[in-house]
This record gives C-alpha cells, structure tokens and sequence, in this order.
C-alpha cells in the first residue's frame, strides 16, 4: 500500500481501492481525495474530519496494531474460566 502522505496523521494512499481498505479497518466508509504535490490522493473515510475522528488509530501501523491487540484480547476471552496458568 503505497502512502503518499499524512494528513493530521490520517495516510493518504494513492489507490483509491487502499483507502478504502484503511476506512473499513477504521470504522468508516468510502474514500475522498486530497491533492498532494501535484498529485490526487485517496484517504478513507467520507470526509477528512471522519477519517481523523477514527477511533482505530490513524495510521496503517496503528490499524495493524489495533488489529493484533483484538485478536489476542478475543483469545485470551475465549480461553474459559479458572485464569489458571495454561
């Protein structure tokens, strides 16, 4: 996924396909453009305040973070009772 930029943190890809990608793992929905040396953009989300109103993290290290830290929580959930030493 190639980054063009930050905006406010929030990354801006130059597919429009990717930042639809980083609004669905953010919450959000579809996409909206930002010019960035001469250059169209894509960020997720359908406005800019709503990609940086995220509550994901703003950045594709955060999402992929985030994402980790639901899995684990989502295993360590799934674990049953007892929270003995397994």
């Amino acid at each position: 996924m190639p980054i063009l930029t930050t905006i406010s943190g929030v990354p801006l890809y130059s597919t429009p396909q990717e930042a639809t990608q980083w609004a669905l793992a953010n919450g959000q929905q579809g996409f909206h453009t930002h010019m960035f040396q001469g250059v169209q953009g894509y960020m997720g989300g359908t406005t800019h305040a709503a990609a940086a109103s995220s509550s994901q993290g703003l950045n594709g290290a955060n999402v992929q973070f985030n994402n980790n830290n639901n899995n684990n929580n989502n295993n360590n959930n799934n674990l049953g009772g007892g929270g003995g030493g397994y």
